[in-house]
């Protein structure tokens, strides 16, 4: 029968790398731990649960060094998880009797993302498909901060089913989403600025409002409550900073800004907002004529 080769990457992780090894057990015939300079337990915890660890250099972001982890795995099929993710019993139960008969090469899991204590169903949190299962050879990731990684072969969409996906504990506290929030915006900025995007001030207002509206409404944040307003708003946030660093990055070039300059943008992100209020209440809406009178007066209002 095949075998499972279960790898990840760890960068102080002695929190949360304990639920994550404990999860593999009796999925996993072999665990790489690639240990990227920790200065906490990381690696003792690791070998507690024999795991093989490997050494890696310090990077801020980990995709380089997934394809090194994957070249540590002895066997056909690997699975890769991060320190704060667990596998439920189901999931690997299901992907145990899929390599009997394998239908794919690679398999897209989807991802019960937690933040702030609760699951986030929208908000575009979920079902956050990522490809994780694959036979070895299949997958090489990018170098570049979240991409998606390289296939050859099939692949294969798990069902968007809770009991079918990977728990991941994304942010625990405001302060750790603050934290990573800072250092993926540097990475954005210096990807931004080494694929020559110029620093318009106009993106300050564009890009955050765009993820807002995005978060927010495209992908029903508002159904998440008080998780998915705060969230949005986070993450237009993040594009915020991303942008300022970018104008950073070249020099903080001046230039002069008044009112008239200011106002088609806020004018025209007025008129966005407002097709996204009604979008809303017309998608949610559950009486018919309710809704072909919200689209009529929607339409009057655009004239």
């Amino acid at each position: 029968m095949a075998k499972i080769s279960a790898v990840i990457n760890v960068l102080n992780e002695e929190k949360k790398l304990p639920r994550c090894l404990a999860s593999l057990k009796g999925f996993a015939s072999e665990i790489i731990v690639v240990d990227m300079m920790s200065t906490d337990s990381s690696r003792e915890i690791a070998k507690e649960f024999d795991a093989k660890v490997f050494k890696h250099k310090r990077i801020s972001f980990v995709e380089p060094a997934r394809n090194f982890a994957i070249e540590k795995a002895r066997h056909e099929w690997i699975m890769v998880i991060d320190a704060d993710e667990e596998l439920p019993e189901t999931l690997k139960v299901f992907l145990k009797n899929e390599i009997k008969h394998p239908q794919a090469d690679f398999y897209r899991i989807p991802r019960k993302n937690i933040i702030f204590g609760k699951w986030m169903k929208h908000t575009g949190w979920w079902p956050d498909y990522n490809i994780r299962f694959f036979k070895k050879g299949t997958v090489i990731w990018n170098q570049v901060i979240h991409s998606v990684p390289m296939t050859i072969g099939v692949g294969f969409d798990l069902p968007t089913n809770e009991e079918l996906s990977i728990k991941h504990k994304a942010y625990s506290s405001v302060e750790e989403y603050i934290s990573r929030m800072n250092r993926y915006t540097s990475i954005q900025a210096r990807e931004l600025n080494k694929t020559n995007v110029s620093f318009v001030w106009t993106l300050l207002i564009t890009k955050p409002l765009s993820e807002f509206l995005r978060r927010y409404f495209a992908e029903e944040g508002f159904k998440d409550g008080i998780h998915g307003l705060a969230l949005s708003l986070l993450q237009s946030l993040s594009e915020l900073v991303a942008y300022v660093k970018l104008w950073q990055k070249q020099n903080f070039k001046k230039r002069k800004i008044n009112i008239l300059d200011i106002e088609p943008e806020f004018t025209k992100a007025y008129k966005e907002i407002t097709w996204w209020l009604d979008e809303s209440k017309i998608r949610t809406n559950k009486n018919l004529f309710k809704k072909i009178w919200l689209k009529l007066t929607r339409r009057l209002k655009s004239q």
